[in-house]
């Protein structure tokens, strides 16, 4: 199954991809439908299920998905519009979607937070209806909202996982083994045979601008997160902390005061900036998902501001090179905190930021796929466990540790010669069987762990 880059690294908004950025496209999916559909439709309903209902007001879900309703999409979400939108149709109890007529809904009784069993195909489930003038039912989809943004039907998943119906890719390698022969017997790299296989399906112009506006909206998230303070709203009254610790460490530069572990916090800070802007509910980068956002950029900038030899021109190669790695876990397991805890998530993405780090450091296809396996083999077992259903803690410092496991991975891999104990794909197949037999009260229901451990929450 092909994956792109642009699947993999989406823009989108906080504070969480598959509870925020994708009821908002399913929503979206739904009133395509509604547009086309040969009848009258006079009002809207939403049901959500699982961990959508669970974690659904700690993550904005139900926000994202009346937005959604009205029109909203992630790509071009403007927060004050959509506060404006959402004032108003408290006060009309409508929504007013572009194609479609004014439709009924009313935030308190046509929007459902159902806490009975998750739907059968994923543990982020939701239903959306659409009725006709009596209120009856004319139309209804169940729609998944599978991680990092992805979202699919009821259909689509019971068709299986490749769906991808584009034409033929040149390097279609769908495991870490057959990824490593291809580049074997092509010579070339991962990020090469990755660039090969975007350009099957769009022009050099429309590959190339769009990784440099995933870059360029990484970055500011980046600079946002070091220039803002305050409290980051939820309830919890979490402090904002990287604009003072990254003060603290340009202060810190030129003193010859500062051990050489300080690199740690500069790694931390990155990582920290974009979750707090995540929280707030940003403009991020999926990468994979909204919750493990900061691992990639901050392991990105990391590379561009401390090592030598640096040079932006690489930065699309770490991002296809990372790409290909979270393909083949999405593929092969899950990116899904909800399916398969944080594993899924910071640990993915420590893996896709090993890999990406690794191949512009110089390393091969081998050390390459090693720095990856290192990095999610210890992630393994690490339970998605937010406290309020927020983003927040532990998630945003979290994301830091992931950035410098992914930076120590890429390290050891690149002392080896690429040859290893544990193949990647055994480590992803692990961490699928992991999240499996994983209690779902760890995996963002906020049912567990950290979650029920912490007092006055």
């Amino acid at each position: 199954m092909f994956l792109s880059v642009f699947d993999m690294f989406k823009v989108g908004i906080g504070p969480s991809s598959s509870h925020t950025m994708g009821p908002m496209v399913a929503a979206a999916r739904f009133l395509d439908g509604l547009r086309k559909a040969p009848f009258s439709v006079a009002g809207v309903k939403a049901s959500l299920h699982g961990s959508l209902a669970f974690t659904g007001v700690g993550h904005a879900t139900d926000r994202a998905t009346i937005l959604g309703l009205a029109g909203f999409v992630p790509e071009s979400y403007d927060r004050k519009k959509a506060d404006a939108a959402m004032a108003q149709i408290k006060a009309t109890k409508t929504v007013t979607p572009d194609g479609l007529p004014a439709l009924r809904f009313d935030p308190e009784t046509d929007l459902n937070f159902d806490f009975g069993p998750n739907l059968p195909g994923h543990a982020n489930g939701m239903i959306l209806s659409a009725t006709d003038p009596q209120g009856d039912v004319i139309q209804q989809e169940t729609y998944y909202s599978i991680g990092g943004g992805f979202v699919m039907t009821q259909a689509e998943l019971d068709a299986g996982k490749d769906t991808d119906e584009g034409a033929p890719v040149p390097y279609p390698f769908k495991s870490a083994a057959e990824m490593l022969e291809m580049a074997a017997i092509s010579g070339l790299s991962i990020a090469e045979m990755k660039r090969a296989n975007e350009l099957s399906r769009r022009s050099v112009t429309d590959l190339d601008s769009g990784m440099r506006r995933l870059w360029q909206v990484m970055n500011d998230c980046i600079d946002r997160g070091l220039e803002n303070d305050g409290i980051l709203p939820g309830g919890l009254s979490v402090k904002r902390r990287a604009k003072a610790i990254h003060e603290k460490l340009l202060a810190e530069r030129g003193m010859n005061l500062t051990a050489p572990h300080t690199i740690n916090d500069w790694m931390s800070v990155y990582a920290m900036a974009v979750n707090e802007e995540n929280a707030a509910g940003g403009q991020v980068v999926t990468a994979p998902t909204n919750g493990a956002a900061g691992v990639v950029p901050a392991t990105i900038r990391y590379y561009l501001d401390h090592v030598p030899g640096a040079t932006a021109s690489r930065v699309p190669e770490f991002l296809l090179t990372a790409a290909a790695i979270g393909g083949l876990v999405k593929f092969n397991a899950s990116i899904s905190g909800a399916e398969a805890g944080c594993q899924a998530e910071v640990g993915s993405a420590s893996a896709m930021a090993a890999a990406g780090l690794c191949a512009v450091m110089g390393g091969t296809a081998m050390q390459i796929e090693n720095a990856a396996e290192i990095a999610l083999e210890h992630h393994l077992g690490m339970t998605c466990d937010p406290v309020k259903g927020l983003v927040q803690v532990p998630c945003i410092e979290r994301n830091g540790l992931g950035a410098i496991k992914a930076v120590s991975a890429a390290s050891l891999a690149l002392r080896g010669d690429g040859t290893h104990f544990v193949p990647l794909d055994s480590a992803i197949e692990t961490m699928r069987q992991t999240g499996a037999d994983m209690h779902e009260k760890y995996k963002e229901t906020s049912l567990g762990g950290l979650a029920v451990n912490i007092p006055n929450c």
